[in-house]
């Protein structure tokens, strides 16, 4: 197992102060990333008015050289971050901070991995955007940190299929929507 997967487990109702929480932690990131950064995007269920959620903050950083992320790791860690290099997805850099009471989570991706930057944004955006699966979404995560309250490989199990069948459709409600993603720069991703 990478790292230590033991967390306290807390679903709360959509709090407002979310969003500056991120604005907060998304200035201190951006300092530190300087010219590498590209974006930064809110990501996650505390992104979602009214969504039930564990108030971690997600936060996703695109970079222009991911590799260049990896020289930062003192600079995060000096900022309260714990750097976990990739800690299961593929050309991404996850750092977290709170330890077993977390309260942010980095996802740094390059800002031309269009798999990983449109998933998030589109399951961020439909779940905005669809009341029914916001709120079933909601429930499931109450009724998983009510089941495993220190457990987050159960509790992340009890989400996978879902979380896969959420992600399809936000992926095909986004394409049919707005056709493409949009960059900072106005590119196609």
């Amino acid at each position: 197992m990478i790292g230590n997967r033991r967390m306290n487990i807390n679903v709360s109702a959509y709090k407002q102060n979310w969003v500056g929480m991120f604005e907060k932690e998304a200035k201190l990131i951006r300092k530190i990333l300087k010219e590498e950064c590209v974006d930064i995007h809110h990501i996650g269920s505390t992104a979602v008015p009214n969504l039930k959620a564990k108030p971690i903050i997600d936060i996703m950083p695109t970079v222009k050289k991911l590799e260049n992320v990896d020289a930062l790791n003192d600079e995060m860690r000096n900022i309260g971050y714990e750097a976990l290099g990739e800690f299961g997805i593929n050309n991404r850099r996850y750092f977290r901070k709170g330890g077993e009471n977390r309260t942010h989570q980095v996802h740094i991706f390059q800002y031309d991995n269009n798999i990983e930057i449109e998933r998030h944004l589109a399951v961020r955006d439909y779940l905005q955007d669809h009341e029914s699966a916001r709120i079933e979404y909601g429930n499931l995560k109450e009724h998983l940190a009510n089941k495993f309250p220190k457990d987050i490989e159960g509790y992340s199990n009890g989400k996978d299929a879902f979380m896969k069948k959420l992600e399809q459709k936000a992926l095909e409600w986004k394409r049919n929507t707005d056709g493409s993603f949009l960059n900072k720069d106005h590119k196609k991703i």
